[in-house]
């Protein structure tokens, strides 16, 4: 996927629109753990460009713009509406979905288990 080539699957045209919406750059704001204060507040990777030296050019994703969106079953994410979702580049996308993972484990363990018996 170069350039603005759609993955497949993408009929509707939504991977494009949340793109274009984030002019095909990152839209993390440090949900991720990193600041990105060099660059403003956001993540600086770009669709197409490189993240790092040595690796491949990075394909953005469109996935929910909530942290807690990105831990939802696959099938209720591909139904949300355009509005809700974002660009993500993968290291932003995965390093903020195992802290919102984290959040969640950290919330239920402090509920404590369910007096069942």
């Amino acid at each position: 996927m170069t350039g603005r080539t759609p993955p497949l699957g993408d009929t509707t045209g939504l991977w494009q629109a949340v793109l274009a919406a984030a002019a095909g750059r990152c839209q993390c704001r440090g949900t991720c753990g990193r600041s990105h204060a060099k660059d403003g507040g956001r993540c600086p990777t770009v669709h197409g460009g490189y993240a790092r030296h040595g690796t491949g050019p990075v394909s953005l994703l469109a996935a929910p713009a909530e942290p807690d969106g990105l831990l939802l079953p696959a099938h209720r994410a591909a139904a949300l509406p355009k509005q809700q979702l974002a660009a993500w580049c993968p290291a932003c996308h995965d390093a903020t979905r195992r802290t919102a993972a984290k959040a969640r484990q950290a919330a239920a363990d402090l509920a404590g288990p369910d007096a069942l018996f």
